[in-house]
């Protein structure tokens, strides 16, 4: 549930046929600069912000395409799936799932409205071992947000709430007996 003074975050691919919003605060925005984001996003680094499925809700009549991927962290094969826009002229990547965990929502920052865009900002940069060599990051350890070469343990970057907020779903994921990985 947002906190009253939270005004919701909206977004859409590029052509506008699919649109979305976020009812709460973000958990957190990982900016991840791993070779698989750097290669899927065709980019530096690829900059997502997480929310739990039930805080996230597509508006557009249409609905996004599911395509299974590869997952950058399973040994064991497993997919992530991620929801685009299904104009074939468009195809822009909107959000996906890691691990067949559908409780959990990893939004492309980049397809949030302009507005949106302004109040979102990463609250931790993970992977800096394989960043571009000509991207520096002293600038964000200046100003308090935290740089891990690889991942990190969540009670050392998630603010209170969103480790009260992930507790719950951990809960919920357990009483509804939910398969997949755990957040």
């Amino acid at each position: 549930m947002a906190s009253p003074d939270f005004k919701p975050l909206t977004g859409h691919c590029i052509c506008n046929t699919i649109t979305y919003t976020l009812t709460a605060r973000p958990l957190i925005t990982h900016c991840c600069h791993c070779t698989y984001c750097q290669a899927e996003t065709g980019s530096a680094f690829g900059l997502n912000t997480l929310i739990e499925s039930y805080n996230f809700s597509i508006t557009s009549t249409a609905q996004p395409l599911l395509a299974n991927r590869p997952s950058p962290s399973a040994p064991d094969g497993s997919k992530h799936l991620v929801a685009y826009c299904p104009n074939k002229n468009c195809n822009t990547d909107i959000y996906s799932h890691y691990e067949a965990n559908m409780t959990m929502v990893f939004v492309k920052a980049g397809s949030l409205d302009a507005e949106s865009r302004k109040r979102v900002s990463p609250d931790v940069h993970i992977f800096a071992s394989s960043k571009v060599p000509w991207m520096n990051l002293s600038g964000e350890a200046e100003r308090g947000v935290k740089v891990y070469d690889h991942f990190y343990e969540h009670e050392d970057v998630w603010s209170t709430e969103s480790l009260e907020r992930r507790t719950k779903l951990r809960t919920w994921r357990a009483q509804q007996k939910v398969v997949g990985e755990d957040v």
